[in-house]
């Protein structure tokens, strides 16, 4: 397009780069799949468009059960990893988006039953109920030989989620622990847990988190707070207003987003530095208390649950961190866990 308009000016240079911009969210959003998992004793991934329409599901080959976690559902470059609580694995599965779906690829059993994943240094990391551990990956998947394992300093069924840093881990307790273990060079566990320093006096109920650089932000719900961790640091707390109970965290840019239950709302801060400011309380309503958030490549999407029924609700994010409704699905139970956005990843937003 580029080649086309050459010579003829910056205004139809312009006009060719909104065309591109437009031609690349088509494209984005053609290619893209919300996924989240049916929680249920057959567990499954359901798949979804970014509307909100639904595409396909695939049995996880395990049973689901999990509550009170976040990153359920976890996803690298090609792999996407999913746990399966009752039966204490976690499936993986591989990128098929030529066919819009993904292909089941493994089954890995976990120390204890699983309520978190994460990817990073070609390692996929389980936390469950009692442990953490590493599993290492190469281009024939992952060994289902851990190469580390870790008990977490309580260890009693309140592990909420797992999240990478360099060179450590970071996990919550919601039974008020906030810990870290270190990570070898290869990535793999290399000693105990151990508790982050300057833990808020107050601390009620550690539970969702999210991870960029150095840097872990971790919501501790009950107390309406949100804290930055850092090497191992509480270094800033922030209290969430009006709105109760900041459960689950998304990052996009300078924006911070918190699903909040039982508010069922989003709130958007701003962060740099040590600095978090709420810049403002409700950016979007929901239809019941959210469970997981997520976002990737300028789109956002929240599961939540009201009384029988979940709802996938996806959003457009704009520049400004301004959230439009892009579709909502209706999911007929209530158990849903778990929310990834799924993508090419030979693209610029993926």
């Amino acid at each position: 397009m580029m080649n086309r308009y050459h010579g003829m000016g910056a205004l139809m240079l312009a006009v060719a780069g909104v065309a591109g911009a437009q031609d690349d969210a088509a494209w984005r959003d053609e290619h893209t799949l919300i996924v989240t998992a049916s929680n249920t004793a057959a567990n499954q991934l359901l798949l979804y468009s970014v509307t909100g329409n639904f595409v396909r599901q695939i049995p996880t080959q395990g049973q689901g059960g999990v509550s009170g976690n976040a990153g359920g559902i976890a996803q690298d470059r090609d792999h996407l990893a999913v746990v399966n609580f009752g039966s204490g694995t976690v499936s993986l599965f591989t990128k098929d988006l030529e066919h819009t779906s993904l292909r089941f690829e493994q089954v890995i059993q976990a120390v204890a039953s699983p309520v978190s994943v994460a990817f990073g240094d070609d390692h996929l990391y389980i936390l469950s109920t009692t442990h953490v551990e590493s599993h290492p990956m190469n281009r024939n998947g992952v060994n289902a030989s851990a190469d580390g394992v870790a008990a977490l300093l309580h260890a009693d069924g309140s592990a909420a989620q797992v999240g990478k840093l360099p060179g450590q881990l970071i996990i919550t307790e919601k039974s008020n622990v906030i810990e870290s273990v270190k990570l070898g060079a290869g990535g793999a566990l290399t000693g105990p847990a151990s508790l982050v320093s300057n833990i808020p006096t107050n601390v009620n109920a550690p539970f969702g988190l999210i991870t960029r650089g150095n840097d872990a932000y971790v919501t501790i719900a009950h107390a309406n707070e949100i804290s930055l961790v850092r090497h191992d640091d509480v270094l800033t707390v922030t209290g969430s207003g009006t709105q109760s109970a900041p459960c689950w965290l998304a990052l996009d840019g300078p924006f911070l987003f918190s699903s909040n239950s039982p508010s069922q709302s989003i709130s958007r801060y701003a962060v740099y530095g040590r600095t978090i400011v709420q810049d403002a309380a409700v950016v979007a309503m929901l239809h019941g208390d959210p469970t997981d958030i997520t976002y990737r490549g300028g789109l956002a999407a929240v599961i939540d649950a009201n009384g029988t029924v979940s709802h996938l609700s996806v959003f457009h994010v704009d520049e400004d961190g301004n959230l439009s409704l892009s579709g909502v699905a209706t999911i007929n139970h209530a158990a849903t866990n778990g929310v990834a956005i799924v993508g090419r990843e030979n693209r610029e937003n993926f």
